[in-house]
């Protein structure tokens, strides 16, 4: 499924995105993050996840395959002295050979196989869970960059403010000339953060657009998950021998197993049974011959290779505890992070109201001569970062949910992106 393109729209028509407002030119919008979840089929690593699975199927139907028969044609007699001279006494014997696999070979390439092919699910399965994690704080950094960088307008408009009122007092002789310095410093202080937020921003959503694979880079978003960050959900209780890690390592200590006894089977010999018809030039008749043949296990019993695997499976064991060790203190960690982090964003919202606020009445104090020049940079400092803070706890909130439901296998956010 290819992503669909929204046709390039001018910057005066895309006036509800925040960045759209500052381009001069057309941009390619982003779509929500579960439509662009949705269209996904095509990243990279969704499609190397689907390969091996493809690859464990093809090998599961080369392990029911049986050995092919052997056809052999064999000539004696056909020249030499004596009566043997002129091909008058040749023998020519034509056979078939077909070998036998003893001990449960076949079966146990079989079993083996399809323990590769739940193994290889489990992975694609583990793997897509990874790359909704990855997706969704891309999404939510490039969501949060693109508010970033009209924070940084909002706070040089700020600042310009704060310079016009500093340079009417000035003028005014209410306040030295140095207030008309500082404030113009401000100014140009406020004009980097915006540069330096534009790099953010664009390197977010170059990130965005590299992760999914996008037929033209991202350059504005249509979706909104810093609003779901706002709201306040039941925690939900995690499983660790559910989580997708936990059981594409278990499905990977299973196929060990399944080696292992492919292994055992190797070291019983393979029979081979022929048959054939020899044609007796010298007689003018036809014979029929065959024969057996077995190796004889001295030497070579597979030993090595039967250790190997064992210790492979010891390996895949440790393994496997250890993925659910991980999901355990995962969700433990994630649980509580998203449980502060609704009271971080419950917080920060309060404060960065109380903080405007507090500017709003702080610039009117300041214009009115009562509040010198320093309070009212205070007051607008507290402002910024009160607003950096709530957008900084919103994006918190949204990696610690999206972390819980990678441990679920399921995608982040439900329909509220």
């Amino acid at each position: 499924m290819r992503f669909r393109s929204i046709r390039p729209l001018c910057a005066a028509v895309a006036g509800a995105s925040l960045y759209a407002l500052a381009m001069p030119a057309c941009a390619e919008q982003a779509p929500s993050f579960t439509e662009l979840l949705r269209q996904s089929d095509t990243a990279p690593r969704v499609r190397e996840a689907e390969a091996g699975v493809q690859s464990a199927q093809g090998q599961f139907r080369q392990a029911a395959a049986r050995p092919n028969p052997t056809l052999s044609l064999e000539v004696e007699n056909f020249g030499g002295q004596g009566p043997f001279r002129g091909g008058d006494n040749a023998e020519t014997t034509a056979s078939v050979e077909q070998t036998l696999e003893l001990g449960g070979k076949r079966l146990a390439r079989r079993e083996a196989g399809q323990a590769g092919v739940d193994a290889a699910t489990a992975k694609s399965v583990q793997s897509q869970a990874d790359f909704a994690f990855d997706l969704a704080q891309a999404y939510a950094g490039a969501e949060a960059a693109d508010v970033r960088l009209q924070l940084a307008r909002d706070a040089r408009g700020l600042v310009e403010e704060d310079a016009r009122i500093a340079n009417a007092l000035v003028k005014a002789g209410k306040e030295p000339d140095l207030r008309s310095i500082q404030a113009n410093a401000a100014v140009d202080a406020a004009q980097a953060d915006i540069d330096e937020a534009l790099a953010e921003r664009d390197s977010a959503f170059a990130k965005l657009s590299a992760l999914v694979d996008a037929p033209a880079p991202f350059t504005s978003i249509a979706g909104n998950l810093l609003a779901h960050a706002e709201t306040t959900e039941a925690i939900p209780v995690i499983n660790p021998v559910q989580s997708p890690v936990y059981l594409a390592a278990r499905a990977e200590r299973d196929r060990m197993a399944k080696l292992i006894r492919v292994e055992q089977t190797r070291a019983s010999p393979e029979l081979t049974v022929s048959v054939g018809v020899r044609r007796l030039a010298g007689d003018d008749a036809n014979a029929l011959v065959g024969g057996v043949s077995v190796p004889f296990p001295i030497f070579d019993r597979n030993r090595g290779n039967i250790s190997a695997a064992q210790a492979d499976l010891a390996a895949a064991e440790q393994r496997m505890n250890i993925a659910r060790l991980d999901a355990q203190a995962e969700a433990q960690s994630e649980s509580a992070r998203l449980r502060a982090a609704f009271s971080r964003v419950k917080a920060a919202t309060s404060n960065e109201q109380s903080a405007a606020e507090a500017y709003r009445l702080t610039r009117i104090g300041y214009e009115s001569g009562k509040l010198p020049l320093s309070e009212l940079v205070t007051a607008r400092r507290t402002l910024v970062e009160a607003r950096e803070q709530t957008l900084t706890a919103k994006l918190e909130r949204l990696n610690a949910e999206a972390a819980l439901a990678r441990l679920q296998g399921i995608a982040p956010f439900g329909d509220a992106s």
